[in-house]
């Protein structure tokens, strides 16, 4: 049951002495506001670097050509040589369950053009199958098209940053013609969002059929580079040195056992590194936010053995007139929980205070940062460590009231 009269007790004691009690508290309250503003910062982040590439399939593989290390086939060594077309067709073929995504890119010329307005753009070539890897969230318009591949339409779809350089103040870019090195091609659709993608800038990215882009730039049948998807299913990463193998033999000039001819990166490996990354840096913010939040209880639980002392003769006289050792325990330990739970609360509300504006502040910039806080999980779990730890911190006190005797606590001057 609530007793008024205890925490009245409680409360005088504590402002009797305002000084110690506000610097006693003040290491739970500065534990407690280190653990939530950097687990909020961490949380931040974390949120930051999975919307860059909440846009990429993770279960994916980059693959390029590099310079042969190894004389093949009558040709020396650190010679280039280039995805085919060709490529592409029996990568299907074998594999019919992969994702087989070229890509050709390039920067050319000023950039693209409407009317007087100008943006500097990344021009990328790309097959309809691009989707599969990269999911990009269409504001207006559609993405290429099979039809527009077959009949190497000039069309394009564009990023944000070019839409908004070309039309800016919400302009409809659909049905528009912009203009790229002297060549002029439809808008058919435009994409919005954030991040990054797999191998070029999104942002000002503006995408063409891929046989528009071959023809147009006259590349022939040469290709850039090759994005390998896998379905949730399967890990790319059983089969990918099959499928460089795959590649490598079907070149003349290209030893099929010279892994430095073909360069890859794996996505799903560099995801798996982040994530754990992550794990590292949340497990060093709470032994960093625990320790210095046991410090503080360390304190509490030292200014409450001086407080035991200081008031030995209070505790003899309740022992002498019939209070229980149970009361005396409960005294103490409720103090100690007090002034823990009061800290700490402030703590955890002006870290959560302040991981709140940093987001508030964030939101509308670029910074990788994006949503610092904490969840409600967390809190519950702090607030429950606040009274474990106070109860803790008073027990040791409150075990060595109940050892005075009252005879002789009556008679301590």
């Amino acid at each position: 049951m609530f007793d008024r009269e205890l925490y009245k007790e409680i409360w005088q004691a504590i402002v009797k002495n305002k000084t110690r009690s506000i610097l006693t508290a003040f290491g739970v309250f500065w534990g407690l506001f280190m653990l939530i503003t950097l687990y909020g910062a961490g949380n931040g982040l974390r949120n930051g670097v999975e919307i860059q590439y909440s846009n990429v399939a993770k279960n994916t593989t980059i693959m390029w050509t590099s310079r042969t290390s190894i004389p093949y086939g009558g040709f020396q060594r650190n010679r280039y040589w280039d995805f085919k077309n060709s490529d592409i067709e029996a990568l299907n073929k074998q594999y019919p369950y992969l994702y087989v995504v070229p890509r050709i890119t390039s920067w050319r010329g000023s950039g693209a053009t409407y009317n007087l307005r100008t943006s500097d753009c990344m021009v990328v070539g790309e097959l309809p199958v691009t989707t599969k890897v990269e999911y990009l969230k269409m504001e207006c318009g559609r993405y290429i098209n099979e039809m527009d591949i077959r009949e190497r339409r000039k069309v394009c779809v564009i990023g944000p940053r070019v839409r908004e350089d070309l039309f800016p103040n919400g302009e409809d870019p659909i049905g528009k013609n912009i203009c790229l090195s002297g060549v002029y091609y439809k808008v058919v659709g435009a994409y919005g969002g954030k991040g990054i993608g797999i191998d070029i800038d999104p942002q000002r990215a503006v995408r063409l059929p891929f046989s528009t882009m071959q023809q147009t730039y006259n590349i022939g049948d040469r290709v850039g580079d090759l994005i390998i998807g896998a379905p949730a299913d399967r890990n790319i990463g059983d089969v990918e040195d099959e499928v460089m193998r795959f590649i490598r033999s079907r070149h003349r000039d290209v030893s099929p056992d010279d892994n430095e001819a073909l360069q890859h990166v794996n996505l799903a490996k560099q995801f798996a590194q982040i994530s754990n990354l992550f794990t590292g840096i949340d497990v060093l913010i709470w032994l960093v936010g625990l320790g210095t939040l046991l410090a503080g209880i360390i304190g509490i639980s030292n200014i409450m053995l001086v407080i035991v002392k200081e008031r030995t003769q209070e505790i003899g006289i309740k022992r002498a007139i019939g209070a229980t050792p149970a009361s005396i325990i409960r005294q103490i330990m409720t103090e100690a929980v007090m002034i823990t739970v009061v800290a700490g609360y402030l703590g955890l509300v002006l870290g959560v205070l302040i991981n709140e504006g940093l987001g508030m502040v964030l939101a509308s910039s670029d910074s990788i940062f994006l949503n610092p806080g904490i969840n409600l999980g967390v809190g519950l779990i702090c607030l429950a460590i606040l009274i474990v730890a106070g109860a803790a911190a008073g027990l040791l006190p409150a075990l060595r009231a109940v050892k005075i005797k009252p005879i002789d606590a009556i008679r301590e001057e």
